[in-house]
């Protein structure tokens, strides 16, 4: 794990929530995803609290609400499943503007929506404010096992190579006059696919001979130990807490 890879989701930033070791933001994430959840769906009050919860985390964390919006339109595609379940769903009708729908379908797609921005919202949250790099020393100090961190560490890396390498073919078909206008050029998007993939396993397996030439044996040796005192994650865990209030008011109110 040694270079730090910044991705376009990464804000960088000196706040306090960039400096909580990444271990404490991800168990803190994990539980308030599965808090969230957890919540009964008619307490739409309660998700309303949980969106407040996340924009102090966000002012704390100095994350613009821009940025944060442009980040979940990555939930359209479930957003879109959202709008057709009142359409589709059985059970009891009701009409709204004149057209029939289906409560048990408004209720799921209520549920879907609400809990899936949030989650969302949290995992960028977590992603703006952590590289790369920590994320992977968080989940290897959570004790994920190490045959997924090491899986989860090349993918990050050859990711990089992938795009490199599909940026140098792109520029060599477009220096030759090449500009992909209608279906008479997918064969040559095919091939240039096929030839991305016999370069991507090459490389893979030079990369993986370079390094068994170097002592791996299929451990990667941990660089850095990343730890936590008691008020990193008392402040970590402030999230969690409030949002475990909320859901047992939710389920008692």
């Amino acid at each position: 794990m040694g270079a730090g890879h910044a991705h376009r989701l990464y804000r960088h930033g000196h706040s306090r929530v960039h400096a909580l070791p990444p271990h404490t933001k991800l168990a803190a994430v994990l539980a308030f995803v599965v808090i969230v959840v957890s919540t009964p769906r008619e307490a739409m009050w309660a998700f309303g609290l949980y969106a407040v919860l996340l924009g102090l985390v966000a002012y704390a964390a100095r994350v613009p609400a821009a940025f944060l919006l442009r980040r979940l339109l990555i939930e359209i595609p479930f957003v879109a499943f959202a709008v057709l379940m009142p359409f589709v769903a059985e059970g009891e009708q009701v009409t709204v503007l004149g057209v029939q729908l289906s409560v048990n379908g408004l209720w799921g797609a209520w549920n879907v929506l609400a809990k899936g921005t949030l989650g969302v919202a949290a995992s960028v949250l977590l992603a703006a404010t952590t590289e790369l790099r920590e994320l992977l020393l968080g989940l290897q100090r959570l004790k994920l096992p190490p045959l997924l961190v090491q899986i989860a560490s090349f993918m990050i890396r050859y990711g990089d190579v992938i795009t490199d390498e599909m940026r140098r073919m792109r520029i060599a078909r477009e220096s030759r006059g090449f500009e992909a206008r209608g279906i008479r050029h997918w064969g040559v998007l095919a091939k240039s696919a096929g030839a991305l993939f016999i370069r991507s396993y090459e490389r893979g397996e030079r990369v993986h001979l370079a390094m068994v030439s170097r002592g791996y044996a299929g451990s990667m040796p941990v660089i850095d130990e990343v730890t936590a005192d008691r008020a990193q994650w008392s402040y970590a865990l402030a999230l969690p807490s409030a949002a475990l209030v909320v859901c047992l008011l939710g389920w008692t109110l």
